[in-house]
């Protein structure tokens, strides 16, 4: 093993993470489908009212481009990005925030800007989990290197990682730790309810114009996208879990690639076991540095991800009101002391078997979903009330006098109607819609701000 990148050392990137209560922020990200108005059809990168098109557009509200092979393919302003996933979906990094108040004033400042470029282009964005009308084929591919390389290895390592690629869009909350200890409990509560937020974020009941047998068609293709590096890692229910475990665990993940002279170097399937042992084929002799390290740990695709921050990967996409609740949710349930122990308590007796057999039901039941002796309907209940107690707690009010848990309201609504979007989708598709998808692209999608 090369000497200068120890275990110690590799689990030190997590560690950095590490800060003081009062230091503690959110972020939150989430992506959406471009299409043209009139023809619902993808926007490419290329051409009029294309992707590279809206990215030119975003720069006079003063993002700053960035480049590759003279293609701009990512715009930053300030703490925040915004990226483009495979297909073209179109994704806000929004800045870390101390407030979710602050969360909704980003977002719907975002979503105002899109909304200019949208009426001048005659396009618009939907906010779902799962492109609802188009084939795989019909999605344009973004000119980023590293998507090649993904491209070309997803099908050898399962069936819908091209999908999940280019059909599926998410929202994504970011959280804070204070200590090993800290990390350890909020990932493991993170990935025993990450099911239940699969479940009351359902939004993707259709495929290529047509019902499928999902709630969350956008799950059910994680579910068989590259199992060595999605789903649920053991070793996060040991009871000593820490760094170490997270940095052992991520050594497993085969490689996508690595960076050298600002190319990307193809090694998929290899080995960064072998990679800090100077074996890898592609680089023989050489040795991995801190950020080929940190490459490599952004390329696993778990429901939860340490980084220097935990990412909540569970939800799919939504509007304005769906993206701020669960920033909403999360900060409710983990960063409140109380609550925090409250939760723990709740889910400390779930197993890594009780919580894969559940992800993999959720999919298609939702909130129907059983789980032990009652279903996630009731879960979810539990799960929201929690984090509105915790919100309540930490009692952070907007200058109307209103605290965070205003944001929980579009959860709160699903739950007492017993319905996620998906079905209330669906019952359209059978009735108001005349079985069409099309007036989900009215419905589901980015307003005008005038």
């Amino acid at each position: 093993m090369n000497p200068s990148l120890s275990l110690t050392q590799l689990s030190a990137l997590f560690r950095k993470g590490c800060k003081p209560r009062k230091q503690w922020r959110i972020g939150t990200e989430h992506e959406k489908f471009g299409f043209h108005c009139n023809s619902l059809e993808p926007l490419a990168y290329e051409g009029y009212a294309g992707i590279a098109q809206v990215l030119q557009g975003l720069m006079t509200f003063g993002w700053q481009a960035i480049y590759e092979n003279n293609n701009p393919i990512a715009l930053v302003r300030e703490n925040a990005s915004i990226t483009l996933e495979p297909g073209g979906q179109f994704e806000l990094s929004g800045a870390p925030l101390a407030t979710i108040h602050e969360t909704y004033a980003e977002t719907r400042k975002h979503f105002e800007e899109l909304s200019i470029i949208n009426q001048a282009l005659g396009i618009n964005f939907l906010c779902v989990g799962f492109q609802p009308k188009w084939s795989r084929e019909a999605m344009h591919w973004m000119p980023k290197s590293r998507y090649t390389i993904m491209r070309n290895y997803m099908p050898k390592v399962g069936k819908f990682g091209l999908d999940m690629m280019t059909r599926t869009a998410t929202i994504q909350a970011n959280l804070d730790f204070s200590s090993e200890e800290d990390m350890r409990r909020k990932l493991r509560i993170g990935f025993c309810l990450q099911p239940l937020v699969t479940a009351l974020y359902a939004s993707s009941p259709f495929k290529e114009g047509q019902p499928t047998a999902y709630l969350s068609t956008r799950a059910a293709a994680w579910l068989d996208t590259d199992s060595a590096r999605t789903g649920i890692p053991a070793c996060v229910f040991n009871d000593d879990f820490g760094f170490d475990d997270w940095s052992e665990y991520l050594l497993d993940i085969p490689m996508y690639f690595v960076m050298r002279d600002g190319e990307y170097v193809d090694c998929s399937g290899e080995s960064f076991r072998d990679f800090l042992e100077g074996k890898l084929p592609q680089l023989p002799q050489q040795y991995p540095t801190m950020d080929d390290w940190e490459l490599h740990s952004s390329t696993a695709f778990p429901d939860v991800r340490l980084k220097q921050f935990i990412e909540m990967r569970g939800a799919a996409g939504g509007d304005l009101a769906w993206i701020t609740a669960l920033p909403a949710l999360w900060k409710g349930l983990l960063y409140d002391a109380q609550t925090l122990d409250k939760v723990w308590a709740w889910i400390e007796s779930w197993s890594h078997d009780d919580v894969v057999s559940l992800g993999k039901v959720v999919p298609e039941l939702a909130l129907q979903t059983p789980f032990q002796n009652t279903h996630v309907q009731q879960l979810c209940e539990t799960m929201v009330a929690l984090a509105e107690e915790g919100l309540q707690c930490l009692n952070v009010c907007n200058a109307l006098g209103n605290n965070e848990s205003l944001y929980l309201s579009p959860l709160k609504k699903a739950l007492a109607a017993k319905q996620t979007r998906a079905e209330q989708w669906l019952h359209a598709y059978h009735h108001a819609w005349g079985k069409s998808v099309d007036p989900i692209f009215k419905e589901a999608i980015i307003p005008n701000f005038d």
